[in-house]
């Protein structure tokens, strides 16, 4: 209740007020402004009406590429690793359940560092001579979504891939036969 349900409901009510960068505690409190925030977006200021619409846009965009992409290439790597002419399945699934058997903040807090300005990826970019200056990843918009959908797959993939494996390992080989002879 304490994080779940009391940061929901003061999200909800802080909508209601003019709480920005001017209207901070303690100095300048914001104060409650009703429906002014709901009708600004909907009817009145173009500016958080274009904002909110952007927001509203790549929300839609990461729930599509964050939802599909980890449960079809995940059950595709599955699939893959568990078919019958594969060898070494056990090493296939150990290399590739690496990424969430680290920590993730540790994996993260890395991946962070490498895609900087400085870090490893652009660095190694100028020294195989693909770019002269560095990548701006992490501080150009579309970059960073992409860098952000791809980071999700790399992490997300491997818990899928893992949740369809253990369905089709516990699938008795009888059923297959079966299916083989009804074609």
């Amino acid at each position: 209740m304490l994080f779940t349900l009391l940061p929901i409901i003061f999200m909800i009510l802080i909508a209601f007020t003019n709480f920005d960068a001017n209207h901070q505690p303690p100095g300048n409190l914001f104060t409650w402004t009703g429906m002014q925030n709901v009708t600004d977006i909907f009817l009145g200021n173009a500016t958080k009406t274009n904002t909110f619409l952007g927001i509203l846009g790549w929300t839609f965009v990461w729930a599509i590429f964050a939802t599909f992409t980890n449960y079809l290439f995940g059950m595709l790597l599955a699939l893959l690793i568990n078919h019958k002419l594969v060898r070494l399945k056990k090493m296939w699934r150990t290399w590739f359940m690496i990424p969430i058997a680290i920590p993730q903040f540790v994996s993260l807090l890395l991946i962070s560092r490498a895609l900087e300005p400085s870090g490893a990826i652009n660095v190694l970019l100028q020294e195989l001579h693909l770019t002269d200056t560095p990548i701006p990843i992490l501080t150009d918009p579309t970059l960073a979504r992409i860098t952000v959908i791809v980071i999700n797959m790399w992490i997300g993939i491997p818990y899928t891939m893992m949740t369809f494996s253990g369905v089709l390992m516990n699938i008795p080989a009888d059923l297959y036969e079966s299916a083989s002879i009804d074609g």
